[in-house]
């Protein structure tokens, strides 16, 4: 199948001019080894820490690994083998060529532990989601989202507006790779297999013990409230496990970056804003897998169309800056009074405010509560009303309004 040009790449061969270490953490199937592959030199040599005989060295004897697998290496799911860590260590203390070292994992929370406690300041660490919706449909060339009009201009290159009802086709489809590529064209056979892949692998790798039909139902119920503010008693119920567990299984399908958390955000200035975080996925397709809605259109007309378009905008958002190796800051506005703020982006100083909405005629006051955020102690910047309006266009000088395919 064709390779998807992926927006990391630039981001990759920017830091493999200094750094001898290169760890691309992410999902599993995001396209982490492809990508590496497709950049690798011809000299650079690929192991899999799938292959057990592989595995059983690298854990045994690191030395012995890295004496049969000289540098430049790929080394896949390093995760399994965290003792090649300390020898790679001693190799670039003993300064190893910029580049030597590719990993991938599929572990993110757990690699990046590992990393940081023997590879500290050794390694660039780089994190990788499913594909973006420019590297889809558009040219590729990510850039973080900003509010800056010459910016939300230069999003427009190389794409073309669409309607509502091609942007819940979108959301429908999702962004894994293996399908959008059409290299498993029956989407709803890939979805199944990515999760029995994903619970038979990452999921009993981290937890010894585990139901898989049960584990399968509990993702289901977390992706009917997928853009909701977190329940976890709600959850539990809806699988017959207590909270502890709910609690436990939320944090694996954390780290293994299948959700993701907008944190509320807080100040000392604003005392009645609520503590609990919304909860999304970062690949809308398997929501729209789990949840049972069959096509696009049902689900445009489903009873979790906002939410689901809410969380393929803040995702959206957060892949725009992980794809050129940044970690936004992103939080949500919710207080007591029930009144609400989408997103919050923190960036240069300032806290952008963004609605996210199903509507392409978003009226005025739909941003009044963006002036919440003027009794925070951090100034507040521009913001942006999304939506599924088709041209670019403003509410103020302040205030964008944005369609969701120029994200």
């Amino acid at each position: 199948m064709p390779y998807i040009k992926r927006a990391i790449e630039s981001t990759i061969s920017e830091v493999n001019k200094s750094y001898a270490a290169i760890i691309l953490t992410g999902a599993r199937q995001v396209g982490k080894s492809t990508t590496l592959r497709h950049l690798s030199e011809s000299n650079r040599k690929e192991v899999t820490l799938d292959d057990l005989e592989n595995r059983r060295i690298a854990q045994n004897d690191p030395e012995l690994f890295l004496s049969i697998h000289k540098p430049p290496i790929l080394i896949d799911e390093v995760q399994y083998a965290p003792q090649l860590f300390s020898r790679i260590k001693i190799e670039i203390d003993n300064v190893a060529a910029p580049g030597s070292f590719w990993m991938t994992g599929s572990q993110p929370f757990r690699l990046m532990k590992l990393a940081q406690e023997s590879l500290a300041g050794r390694a660039a660490i780089l994190h990788m989601s499913s594909l973006s919706q420019n590297e889809i449909y558009g040219n590729g060339n990510d850039k973080p989202f900003s509010f800056e009009l010459n910016s939300l201009e230069e999003r427009t290159e190389g794409k073309k507006a669409i309607d509502t009802a091609e942007q819940f086709e979108r959301i429908w489809k999702g962004s894994l790779p293996g399908h959008i590529s059409g290299q498993f064209p029956q989407r709803d056979i890939f979805y199944s297999s990515y999760l029995q892949t994903y619970i038979s692998r990452d999921i009993k790798d981290m937890l010894t013990r585990v139901d898989s039909l049960r584990f399968t139902d509990f993702v289901r119920a977390a992706a009917c409230r997928a853009g909701q503010m977190l329940n976890v008693h709600d959850i539990a119920l809806d699988v017959n496990v207590n909270d502890d567990t709910a609690k436990r299984w939320l944090e694996l399908l954390e780290k293994s970056d299948v959700i993701f958390y907008l944190r509320p955000f807080s100040n000392n200035l604003l005392k009645r804003t609520v503590k609990t975080p919304k909860m999304y996925f970062f690949d809308t397709g398997l929501v729209a897998y789990l949840t049972k809605y069959s096509t696009p259109d049902i689900l445009m007309n489903g009873a979790i169309n906002g939410a689901l378009l809410e969380n393929y905008v803040v995702s959206e958002i957060i892949k725009s800056y992980y794809n050129n190796g940044f970690e936004p800051v992103c939080h949500y506005y919710r207080d007591k009074d029930s009144k609400e703020i989408d997103l919050i982006l923190e960036s240069d100083g300032e806290l952008h405010p963004i609605e996210i909405k199903k509507t392409a005629s978003p009226p005025t006051e739909i941003t009044g509560t963006f002036k919440l955020l003027d009794k925070s102690s951090v100034k507040r910047g521009a913001g942006a009303v999304i939506c599924t309006k088709q041209e670019l266009s403003a509410i103020d000088r302040n205030t964008f309004i944005v369609p969701v395919w120029m994200i």
